[in-house]
């Protein structure tokens, strides 16, 4: 696609900034054109003009947002990095229980979720260990920008490639039923999970009310005054006690005043300042 040159990609990543905060960086913008061909096919664009007047004529709305859903990178698994989910199970989360003591409650926030295959597996982890976790309430909320992967995971249908993807088949035939287009998540673990669409760059879904948030690998995309701007709606979030937990390629490091490194596990990432009030930056 010979129109999709430096000028139209720039403005191409100005709308997913708009939208998302998420930029199109040198090394990202490769995949603009092999993830927005089947849409350009979709609505017959073949010129840089055409694709202006798509995102701004009659029906922009449905194009900018389906466009938008194509260029985010939703790839997801269940227990991707097994060690961080081992970390979890092994140590966080006993130690938070602790924490929390005779309140016998977890709120968890998985930010940036996908389609779901994150937060469904820390349900998961609370599903396998009944004893330890018997008449604790488990509230697991699990937001994404994109619509797309909201209504995804809201489903709970996966195909077989997807649950074989990361889970044991023991763990398969224990969480899943067979259903038409896939295996369907069981009502005992979506139960645990609230899925929906979020902006991190919005106000927390539950200010202060979070033992533990999961933020990994989302902050990437976003260039340091947006990433700032997300930490502090992250800090927000937590309880005094809470935790944040990055991916494996990130850290707060100067974008935030507000948390400190844990020791103990890497990307794990403790209170100590919280923002009176986490400015607005879109």
């Amino acid at each position: 696609m010979t129109f999709l040159d430096d000028m139209t990609i720039g403005l191409i990543s100005r709308v997913l900034e708009a939208h998302t905060g998420q930029t199109i960086t040198e090394d990202r913008s490769w995949r603009v054109a092999t993830v927005l061909m089947p849409l350009f096919r979709e609505y017959d664009i073949s010129t840089g003009s055409q694709l202006v007047a798509a995102m701004t004529g009659p029906g922009s709305e449905a194009f900018v947002g389906a466009m938008v859903d194509a260029l985010l990178n939703n790839e997801t698994y269940f227990f991707r990095d097994i060690g961080v989910f081992d970390t979890l199970r092994q140590r966080v989360l006993p130690d938070l229980a602790r924490k929390v003591g005779d309140r016998r409650k977890l709120a968890i926030w998985s930010a940036g979720c996908s389609t779901g295959q994150e937060a469904l597996s820390l349900a998961m982890i609370f599903a396998d260990q009944p004893q330890q976790w018997k008449g604790w309430r488990i509230e697991i909320t699990a937001t994404d920008v994109s619509a797309k992967a909201i209504r995804t995971a809201r489903a709970g249908i996966y195909s077989q490639f997807e649950v074989q993807r990361g889970l044991a088949v023991s763990q398969m035939l224990r969480h899943f039923d067979e259903a038409p287009g896939g295996w369907k998540v069981r009502p005992d673990l979506s139960r645990m999970v609230r899925f929906a669409t979020h902006n991190l760059l919005d106000s927390a879904p539950k200010p202060g009310q979070f033992d533990l948030i999961l933020c990994r690998n989302v902050l990437l995309y976003f260039d340091a005054a947006r990433r700032t701007a997300a930490f502090e709606r992250l800090s927000t979030a937590l309880k005094p006690h809470g935790l944040l937990l990055l991916g494996g390629g990130e850290t707060a490091g100067s974008h935030c005043g507000y948390l400190a490194a844990r020791d103990d596990a890497f990307g794990l990432y403790s209170l100590v300042n919280r923002p009176a009030a986490a400015h607005a930056l879109r």
